[in-house]
């Protein structure tokens, strides 16, 4: 019986260990939870919109090995309307790039590899650079006894002889470069820089215009006297009040919109195949207002413009500018639009003829505010006066109609207390 209960104990004795806890047996699960922490993830271009399923990858706002934050930009991918932003889903290392910049990428590619985890261990590096610096300084001593040699240096002047070895005529064919004066004339120097998407987009948009609507241009001037007076009066207070630079845009988008009300046509726009064989008329008005950028002309829109007033039209407008600017803009903020308002006048133009944004049928451009003298009662006065530009399709808007509605901004304009009746 102790025979038998010796061999027990002693099969049951190597189970004890496979079990303890400091086995690497018991800690080969805690690895595996481990690696799935720092498990990869592949970040693909994410979606734009409908009507938009490519871009060109920009440029990489990260290199490889560096760390992300979720949601911090990573990419940037140019499209024909807008920049779109991709943001890393979860905090990591960057590991891989699956593409490169300028490279066609569409959407749900697969676009960069992302090693989860926290954030990497990377102050060891700071710390190993300073003793580097230190052996350098540390050899730094060593070599100042070097100069004594470079003082006995002079005493070699028996050197010359390998200046004999530098071969003079070789220098010689120097006087070629006597043909290179005529460079003083100035620089014959070309560069070439592919188009941006947007500049492509912007310019097929253009000709799609010129060789499809009707276009024709109808000016006219415009007295600022009492717009001016108006804004001078109650810029301040609104400024207070609302927090709103009042400008000039909002009174003109005012008064295109009570000028539609008698020539609906302006905001009206042709649909259909073959060039258009409908016309539609609406009873709303989104204008869509032209801002410069740096890649590009982009035409923010404010939405139902006629229910707006001119504080809050001007609010709309400073937004969508700013978003602009930092090139923030969505596709939502340009789709659409029924008429649009561009001032060349902030660039100091005094006469244009703007291109009409298809499928609208109208384009008012404004410009440049300068004193002239004009002819009021009889008499020479000295007015700040501005040229009005409409580019209206003909196809839809006959020449009276066009003309009636560039008077009646005209009218509102130069009695502002005209648009509250």
């Amino acid at each position: 019986m102790m025979y038998r209960g010796l061999r027990l104990a002693a099969r049951t004795a190597p189970k004890l260990t496979l079990y303890n806890s400091n086995t690497a047996l018991r800690q080969l699960p805690l690895q595996f939870q481990h690696v799935r922490t720092y498990a990869d993830k592949v970040v693909k271009v994410p979606q734009m919109a409908e009507s938009i399923s490519e871009g060109t990858l920009k440029q990489w706002n990260k290199s490889i090995g560096d760390f992300v934050e979720a949601d911090e930009e990573i990419a940037t991918i140019e499209t024909d309307k807008i920049d779109v932003a991709v943001n890393a889903p979860e905090a990591g290392v960057i590991k891989e790039f699956l593409a490169n910049e300028e490279d066609t990428v569409v959407v749900g590619q697969d676009l960069v590899r992302i090693e989860l985890g926290g954030a990497p261990s990377g102050d060891k590096k700071p710390a190993a650079e300073p003793k580097e610096s230190a052996t350098e300084k540390g050899a730094e001593p060593e070599k100042a006894p070097e100069p004594k040699q470079e003082e006995s240096k002079p005493a070699a002047p028996a050197a010359a002889p390998p200046k004999q070895e530098t071969p003079e005529p070789k220098s010689k064919p120097a006087p070629a470069a006597a043909p290179e004066k005529p460079a003083t004339l100035g620089n014959r120097e070309e560069k070439r820089v592919k188009m941006n998407r947007m500049r492509l987009r912007i310019a097929e948009r253009l000709k799609q215009s010129q060789n499809t609507a009707a276009s024709l241009t109808t000016f006219n001037e415009v007295d600022m006297s009492a717009l001016m007076e108006f804004r001078n009066k109650y810029k301040e207070e609104v400024l207070k009040k609302t927090g709103v630079k009042l400008g000039f845009m909002s009174a003109f988008s005012r008064a295109a919109v009570l000028a539609m009300r008698d020539i609906p046509a302006v905001n009206a726009s042709i649909e259909g195949p073959n060039g258009g064989d409908t016309i539609v008329y609406r009873d709303y008005v989104d204008i869509s207002v032209a801002v410069a950028t740096e890649k590009g002309l982009v035409t923010p829109v404010v939405r139902n413009a006629e229910a707006l007033d001119l504080v809050d039209i001007e609010r709309s407008i400073a937004e969508l500018g700013k978003k602009a600017r930092d090139g923030k803009l969505t596709i939502e903020d340009m789709a659409g639009g029924t008429f649009t308002i561009s001032n060349g006048g902030v660039f100091g133009s005094l006469m244009g003829t703007p291109i009409i944004n298809l499928p609208q049928s109208a384009v008012l451009g404004l410009h440049a505010t300068k004193e002239r003298p004009v002819v009021v009662n009889g008499k020479i006065e000295i007015r700040p006066m501005m040229y009005l530009a409409l580019t209206y399709d003909h196809r839809l808007l006959d020449g009276r109609e066009a003309v009636q509605f560039l008077i009646k901004v005209k009218e509102y304009i130069e009695d502002p207390r005209k648009m509250l009746l």
